[in-house]
């Protein structure tokens, strides 16, 4: 009875894995649709989630100690796990209901509004998730007559990484967010169930009813998930959708439409200015265009195109559910010559050998690292191979009116330079957007004439042009471009350095305070902790760093492809296992294991820094998936020796915590810091020197206490 009882709470230890794995990728997602969030407020986020889990798992320690409050039980643990699985509902519903009445309705909102928002409706789930893993441990250690603290790592290990799976490849497919967590929390709520039942300090009817509760929430989130998508400002939800890339919702307002993705919105029905200087500004320089490469398209660009008769026009969309939709709703219309392609632009580029007369780019904001791909050195490289003779590169980015900001001066001059090194000829044409234009031919400012002498008709460029972009706008603007700016290179993204600055300057606010004080937090925790948690600390740190370096670098030489970084996630909760198990057959002592893996991290990590900075093509996804794998086994490998070396049982909250705050920080630091200002390769070069760093210092503390 007693083994039958043990296995149940490892079974919910699994379904906690699986559940709150699959609950984080959900959250990640909401916030991002409501902050319109880059990987800055994606670290952020994740921050929050391992800081808060790692508070938790202290708590959970201190019980272990004897000063706790709650004594670990089957039926405390049963109703704890009953609460975490209808939590997800409420924190869900939170974030979607609480944004627009904390904050006004489309207002842009600074990063320390950002992170009081995300910590006060992220605390209570993820301080549960914290408490659970440990709480679950000192359970079966109660009854256990050995040590059960790789046994519940191995049990989390398998439900982290059934979790990424199950959603990676299943559930993001399949079911809406609401729906995703019906199916995880009613699994967990049953395992919880059993678990409380076999406490027969715990009545049957209260864990029953208990559980009759949990299943309404679950059923209410599913019920009311399109209610809370409505808008409040009087426009109408037409269409929602949860795609592989992110979610879409639809909006009309008094007959216009918008689409929104993840929050943002992209675009508008009627939007005459954006196409006609989108399209009209690069194609009036060319006199018989036959071929053009759109990536990606808004409201009404197809039909300008359609007034040059072209032979082709290829349009590279890589989420299909976009331009379906823009199709279905009247904002793209099908022209003669037109072919849809579904997939990454750098990718198709990077295959084709067709050449074209204009590539034509129409996305956002280089603000996050998938689209700083389109803005790079790489990129502009790849262009250049795909042009004609007399070919020309177009793409926008933010404009201004009176005045160009510093940051943005910047930024503009960065992408000067960058494009410049492959064109002979460029011009910037100001306005609510700047719009860069690059060839290997002069370029002629006056659009309006050269529209004019072709019989192209214009609404937008031939009534306003000339009042608007003046040519001395023109010079002036030309003259701001600072030739000493640095490049924007692919492993060295410049840009995503100018737009954190430019985020915070535009909220008047600085990174400054929250750095400071996270190292005040840090180098008081570093103190108080010991030697091998230090080592899980550092692990965590590496672990989670390189986790976000892979798949940056993998979007950056293969471009966002959904599934294989879905694959590279759920491998860096792969290792943990073998790991935990491979402690078993090891006839080190903990102390000598702790030493040889922290100098295999620091030469994977070199390895890896050394890999990106020699290919001068895309390295095999299977050196990637290798890499991530590897960590992560030697991660799950130095958990048990430490937490043996550290003093058993006692010392398992402490050390999962360690390894929580010290993968909170990695993702911080190493997405934030590293690789905006060092760059991808020296990031994980500065992650190996942290490890060897963890070598030395415990190779000095071994040898003193042996003296």
């Amino acid at each position: 009875m007693k083994s039958r009882d043990d296995q149940y709470v490892l079974r919910l230890v699994v379904a906690t894995g699986i559940a709150s794995v699959v609950t984080q990728l959900l959250l990640i997602r909401e916030y991002l649709s409501q902050f319109q969030g880059n990987e800055f407020v994606i670290a952020l986020i994740l921050f929050g989630w391992l800081s808060l889990g790692a508070a938790g798992t202290y708590t959970a320690g201190r019980i272990a100690t004897g000063s706790g409050w709650i004594s670990p039980s089957r039926g405390k643990l049963g109703w704890l796990s009953l609460l975490l699985a209808a939590l997800p509902v409420v924190v869900i519903f939170s974030v979607r209901l609480l944004r627009d009445t904390v904050f006004l309705h489309g207002r842009s909102v600074g990063f320390y509004d950002t992170a009081v928002f995300v910590f006060s409706t992220l605390c209570a789930y993820a301080l549960l998730v914290g408490f659970l893993l440990p709480f679950s441990l000192y359970v079966l250690r109660a009854r256990a007559e050995s040590d059960p603290t790789r046994r519940v790592y191995i049990a989390d290990g398998i439900g982290d990484m059934a979790g990424g799976a199950l959603f990676s490849f299943v559930l993001v497919f399949l079911v809406s967010p609401m729906q995703a967590v019906a199916v995880t929390g009613t699994i967990l709520a049953v395992l919880a169930v059993v678990v409380a039942v076999s406490d027969s300090d715990h009545p049957p009817r209260r864990i029953v009813a208990g559980a009759i509760v949990c299943a309404s929430v679950l059923a209410a989130g599913m019920v009311l998930e399109r209610w809370t998508l409505s808008p409040t400002d009087g426009s109408s939800l037409v269409e929602y959708r949860e795609t592989r890339y992110g979610r879409i919702t639809v909006f009309r307002d008094h007959g216009q439409v918008t689409v929104f993705q993840d929050g943002a919105p992209t675009f508008t029905s009627g939007d005459i200015v954006t196409a006609e200087e989108a399209i009209h500004y690069p194609m009036s320089q060319l006199e018989k265009p036959e071929h053009v490469l759109l990536i990606s398209a808004g409201s009404g660009m197809l039909r300008e195109l359609e007034k040059y008769g072209l032979q082709s026009v290829d349009y590279v969309e890589l989420n299909p559910d976009v331009a379906e939709i823009q199709f279905r709703y009247g904002l793209l219309h099908r022209i003669p010559g037109l072919r849809i392609l579904y997939r990454d632009g750098r990718a198709y580029l990077s295959q084709t050998s067709k050449r074209y007369d204009a590539v034509i780019v129409c996305l956002p904001e280089p603000d996050t690292f998938q689209v700083n791909r389109f803005f790079s050195d790489g990129f502009f490289r790849m262009v250049r191979k795909r042009l004609t003779r007399t070919g020309i590169l177009a793409f926008s980015v933010e404009g201004f009116e009176n005045y160009l900001g510093e940051a943005q001066r910047q930024k503009v001059s960065s992408l000067a330079n960058t494009a410049g090194l492959h064109f002979s000829y460029r011009l910037l044409l100001p306005g609510q957007r700047i719009h860069f234009l690059f060839a290997l031919q002069p370029l002629n400012p006056d659009i309006p004439g050269l529209l004019a002498a072709r019989g192209i008709p214009t609404r937008y460029i031939g009534a306003y042009f000339q009042g608007n972009v003046t040519r001395e706008r023109i010079a002036q603007l030309d003259a701001l471009v600072d030739a000493s700016a640095p490049l924007n290179t692919d492993l060295s993204p410049h840009l995503m350095r100018i737009m954190l600055g430019q985020w915070f300057a535009k909220h008047a606010a600085s990174p400054t305070l929250f750095l400071w004080a996270v190292g005040v937090v840090t180098a008081v925790y570093l103190i108080r902790i010991h030697r091998p948690q230090w080592v899980l600390f550092t692990t965590g740190f590496v672990t989670m760093g390189s986790e976000i370096l892979v798949i940056f670098a993998f979007q950056i030489f293969f471009g966002y492809v959904y599934l294989q970084i879905g694959l590279i996630v759920t491998v860096f909760l792969a290792g943990l296992i073998p790991g935990a198990l491979l402690t078993a057959c090891c006839g080190f002592a903990p102390r000598r294991a702790l030493l040889i893996s922290d100098g295999l991290l620091a030469l994977l990590a070199g390895c890896f820094a050394w890999m990106l900075h020699t290919s001068s093509a895309a390295p095999p996804a299977l050196a990637f998936w290798g890499f991530g794998f590897m960590v992560s086994l030697l991660c799950g490998f130095q958990f048990p020796m430490a937490v043996s070396l550290a003093g058993g049982e006692k010392a398992a909250g402490a050390a999962f915590s360690a390894d929580l705050m010290g993968a909170a920080l990695g993702i911080l630091i190493t997405s934030t810091v590293l690789i905006p200002n060092v760059g991808v390769v020296w990031a994980a070069a500065l992650l190996g020197v942290l490890k060897i760093v963890s070598l030395v210092s415990n190779g000095i503390y071994g040898t003193n206490q042996q003296t």
